[in-house]
């Protein structure tokens, strides 16, 4: 499986940097579902907690200066996490879409997909190593790259799913249980972005998304229990 997770998430309560708790906590639920389950996990990470290329674009910066900043930031999340599960036994593996040689590996697939077999996790990041991507369309392409079996893409702040609406805006906003991906693109559902909801459609690549932050979700899907919402 593919773990998708926001920068946000790493930011906790502030908003920003990164909070060691919530890192502990997201690296915990990795750590015990290799334990149990012994199956496949690798990471995609978000970098938005540091920065975002979006709001470097809308501030006037070139829009692909923007965005490899935002590559950077992932970078620092990634290895904020390999270190969280290294010092709990777990041997991770960063591969990066851009050079990094004296910090991660360079994604090479067929290598990421040995640290896999081997029991290790493999964090990615970097997004896809191009400007006007978004790292939900790194995890769904590394998904399909490395045959993996669903993208979880975990959320914070309360979402635990997809709603008919924005249920922060909208008190009868109806939490979906089950969507395709066509109707996720033509109702402007707030899920993945559309390439990537397109990239998984075409590749019949299921997505499950739910709320990160709720100890023990992780383990629950992987149960085959009803969390959040599965999008197939």
């Amino acid at each position: 499986m593919v773990l998708k997770v926001s920068g946000e998430a790493f930011a906790g309560e502030a908003g920003y940097g990164i909070d060691g708790e919530i890192v502990g906590r997201i690296a915990s639920e990795i750590f015990d579902v290799r334990a149990e389950y012994q199956v496949d996990v690798a990471v995609v990470v978000g970098g938005g907690n540091i920065w975002r290329g979006m709001s470097g674009a809308g501030a006037g910066m070139d829009r692909a200066q923007a965005d490899y900043m935002g590559m950077l930031a992932t970078a620092i999340n990634a290895l904020a996490l390999q270190d969280t599960l290294e010092q709990m036994g777990q041997p991770t593996r960063v591969q990066t879409a851009i050079h990094m040689a004296q910090i991660a590996e360079p994604y090479i697939r067929r290598r990421a997909i040995r640290h896999l077999q081997k029991g290790r996790v493999v964090i990615f990041a970097a997004g896809t190593g191009n400007p006007f991507f978004t790292t939900d369309t790194a995890a769904a392409l590394r998904a399909i790259e490395i045959e993996a079996g669903a993208v979880l893409k975990g959320t914070h702040s309360g979402t635990d799913g997809i709603y008919t609406a924005d249920p922060k805006v909208d008190a009868e906003a109806i939490r979906l249980e089950k969507v395709s991906h066509l109707e996720v693109i033509q109702k402007g559902l707030r899920a993945m972005d559309a390439t990537a909801i397109t990239l998984c459609m075409d590749n019949d690549l299921p997505i499950v998304m739910f709320d990160l932050m709720t100890s023990g979700n992780v383990r629950s899907i992987l149960a085959g229990e009803s969390v959040g919402t599965l999008v197939a």
